[in-house]
């Protein structure tokens, strides 16, 4: 997490919401530990990684919802979900990402 706060910092100085991912808990294999976080500005611009770009366009999409609403979200990705291929998780893991704006 503390490699993004400069880069969150920056964008909240410039007047930009933004919405923090961090994964929140894993099972088996998982492509980045717990705690790895992902920021994402109003403007669309991304720092960080929770899964080592497996799954962070879904993780944007609905970042974008949160931004929106200010209403946070858990999220999971497994092998065992269809959504898991559709968004390339083939790790055989299983990971949880919490995403809330940051205020």
């Amino acid at each position: 997490m503390k490699e993004i706060l400069p880069e969150i910092d920056r964008w909240t100085e410039n007047g930009e919401k933004v919405v923090v991912a961090t994964v929140v808990a894993t099972r088996r294999s998982a492509p980045r530990p717990l705690g790895a976080s992902l920021a994402i500005s109003e403007s669309g611009k991304m720092c960080g990684s929770v899964s080592g770009g497996c799954v962070e366009s879904d993780v944007f999409e609905n970042a974008r919802e949160v931004l929106a609403t200010g209403e946070p979200k858990l999220l999971t990705y497994g092998i065992e979900d269809d959504l898991a291929w559709s968004v390339g998780l083939p790790c055989g893991g299983e990971i949880d990402v919490f995403l809330e704006r940051v205020e």
